[in-house]
């Protein structure tokens, strides 16, 4: 039997991943090769080529609370994964509360913060507007790495000469008189960063504090480079067990599912 026909079992605990993260992807896989599990991922469908990913998918929102939680029961859904982003706060809520309704057990998988470290120049922000407006009045050369979905912030600001990088393209473009477009998909290696930092003269850095490996590269350059970061803090995130690691979630899988009643799949 091949690893993706095993989630298909019958009578396999039912898995519902929140998704749209490296981190979800890789929760994906795993359970494939492990089989036992019924999988598919849902995709808040912000991204117009998402990565392949080896679970059923689905794309777009449920509907808000009540949409979720009626999938969940309808579904028969045994546990839910939130493995959306750190800035995903909406979808974060709407899974804790759905999750509560139908008595469906919930874990958030969410990376670990970036922490300042000697010689980060960082400027700490709320929110994005409050990032854009820390830039200052005098005219600066800022790397915009929000997402496209984000960076109408700029034009309140619209002083500074923007470089925006983003998977999709941003339509329409900024009200900005300074602006050019780079798009691209991570990982970005440090060498690469430093190299696009130094050619467009870049002297601020407008970023999120998402975590993770595939888009640290800018942070280490610019600390090689003494370039200040406004770092936007996560918003507040619904008080869920919450774990680091897709070995900590198998762990958790095992010891809540296969080692449990399965009163609620009706076997």
């Amino acid at each position: 039997m091949k690893a993706s026909d095993k989630s298909r079992e019958a009578g396999a605990p039912r898995l519902l991943i929140l998704g749209g993260t490296a981190e979800a992807r890789d929760l994906a896989a795993a359970l494939a090769a492990r089989g036992g599990f019924a999988v598919s991922l849902s995709l808040a469908g912000r991204t117009r080529n998402p990565l392949a990913v080896e679970a059923p998918t689905r794309s777009g929102g449920f509907g808000g609370v009540d949409g979720l939680e009626a999938y969940l029961k309808t579904e028969r859904i045994d546990a839910l994964i939130d493995a959306t982003h750190p800035f995903a706060a909406t979808m974060s809520h709407h899974a804790h509360e759905a999750a509560r309704r139908a008595g469906v057990p919930l874990l958030a998988l969410l990376r670990p913060e970036w922490q300042r470290q000697p010689r980060d120049v960082w400027t700490d922000a709320t929110d994005i507007p409050e990032a854009v407006a820390r830039l200052g009045p005098a005219p600066r050369r800022v790397l915009v790495a929000l997402g496209r979905n984000e960076v109408r912030a700029l034009e309140a600001a619209p002083q500074h000469a923007y470089l925006v990088r983003s998977i999709d393209p941003v339509d329409p473009p900024l009200a900005v008189p300074e602006v050019r477009y780079i798009e691209a998909r991570g990982p970005f290696a440090e060498a690469d960063e430093h190299a696009l930092l130094t050619a467009h003269r870049i002297d601020a850095i407008l970023s999120k504090n998402s975590g993770g490996e595939a888009t640290y590269g800018k942070i280490e350059a610019a600390r090689a480079l003494g370039i200040e970061v406004i770092m936007v803090a996560r918003p507040p995130r619904p008080p869920v067990e919450t774990v680091e690691s897709v070995d900590q979630v198998l762990g958790w899988l095992e010891r809540r599912l296969h080692h449990s009643s399965p009163a609620r799949r009706g076997v």
